[in-house]
């Protein structure tokens, strides 16, 4: 995770709504059920180990290496662990998944050996009728 200017947003924006293969992307019958949220990062730590943060509280950036030197990373928004209902060991499981090692695999020594980075996150959010509201109010078309 590195700062990003704002136009880049525009570019995230776009391919998360349209080229994310995970999902279909959005269809114009879809905008008026929409919600759009940005999140700014901030307060970044390292970590003493995988489980020194606070669900709910710190997003968690993991870095670690298999046997072979290959590096992996994964990253979960502060939100995310609450939402969905996880502990620490359940959403390190879940970021070691999304980094593409298969979580049952990953031994007690590469637990120890994963960096982590814990952060916050100050987010807004604004659905389509916000947005139509605002525009109206700034004049626009």
């Amino acid at each position: 995770l590195s700062p990003t200017s704002l136009s880049s947003i525009r570019d995230y924006t776009y391919s998360s709504a349209f080229q994310d293969r995970r999902f279909n992307p959005i269809g114009s019958e879809e905008v008026p059920s929409l919600k759009c949220s940005v999140s700014l990062l901030v307060r970044y730590e390292d970590a003493a180990h995988a489980y020194d943060w606070v669900v709910g509280t710190h997003g968690i950036l993991i870095k670690f290496s298999d046997s072979k030197g290959k590096s992996y990373t994964a990253t979960f928004l502060p939100e995310v662990a609450s939402e969905q209902g996880w502990d620490q060991p359940k959403t390190v499981r879940s970021l070691v998944r999304k980094a593409g090692v298969d979580p049952r695999s990953f031994t007690d020594t590469q637990l120890r050996a994963i960096s982590t980075t814990r952060y916050q996150s100050s987010k807004c959010s604004l659905d389509y009728a916000g947005y139509l509201e605002r525009r109206g109010a700034a004049g626009g078309a």
